[in-house]
């Protein structure tokens, strides 16, 4: 059953997730890793992108985590771009964040720690847009769990947001990959900078690196300003993170 349909129960209700399993049975525990969508929710490429790390040899939790909206879509980012951000999914990304995301966290942790499948107890997060923000939190929160984070295109990491990922970085003890574009207007280079100094302040091990050319949202298939070369290119550099930390 490479892709199993399940509810995780949150401390706000029930939360949809896609737990997608490598396929070849018999062969497990498999390390975890958590996905963090996008800011246009939970739809196929999303699973696609889960499935594909799940292939590499993980087991991949992909949350709906608009589920305290109640049900919607899916949407077509084109279409959402179109109609603007804000009016379309604003109401949805306003009922999460990384502190909700966080809170989230505990309870695919503990679900991961009761699945025979999952070799553990460390996992791996991923996170783009949106969820690039929701990685690295994940990463401070749960520092004893979460051996290793990517970021790509995440916005809004370093900011004076109490929430602001940056924070986090003295208790992180994973390595973390972050990776945007210069193209970006929620990830300018100042903001860059300051999270790069937060981490290296921190003594984390990181990667951090502005790809050029590329656009926020290069690395999915389903969006205008997907970029192939630059997108493989961050699969190549994720996946190898996920292997130096998981296996």
């Amino acid at each position: 059953m490479p892709d199993q349909q399940i509810q995780i129960s949150t401390t706000d209700g029930l939360c949809p997730v896609h737990v997608l399993t490598p396929d070849a049975a018999g062969t497990g525990p498999w390390p975890a890793i958590i996905l963090y969508m996008d800011g246009v929710g939970m739809r196929p490429e999303m699973v696609e992108m889960g499935q594909r790390l799940s292939n590499a040899g993980y087991v991949v939790l992909v949350p709906d985590l608009f589920y305290r909206s109640g049900p919607y879509g899916p949407l077509v980012p084109a279409e959402v771009i179109k109609a603007g951000f804000r009016e379309t999914v604003g109401p949805m990304m306003a009922l999460t964040g990384n502190a909700k995301s966080a809170q989230d966290t505990a309870a695919f942790l503990a679900w991961l720690g009761t699945n025979s499948d999952v070799k553990g107890p460390l996992v791996g997060t991923v996170g783009f847009c949106m969820g690039g923000g929701m990685a690295i939190t994940a990463a401070g929160v749960y520092p004893d769990r979460v051996a290793a984070a990517a970021s790509f295109h995440g916005g809004s990491l370093a900011t004076d947001d109490p929430q602001s990922p940056h924070l986090l970085a003295p208790q992180i003890k994973g390595e973390l990959l972050v990776a945007g574009a210069d193209e970006d207007g929620s990830y300018p280079p100042e903001m860059a900078e300051r999270l790069v100094a937060a981490l290296t302040e921190a003594g984390v091990k990181f990667h951090a690196e502005i790809y050029k050319g590329a656009h926020h949202g290069w690395m999915k298939k389903d969006f205008p300003v997907y970029d192939e070369a630059a997108a493989e290119r961050g699969w190549s550099e994720m996946l190898a993170l996920f292997a130096r930390n998981l296996h």
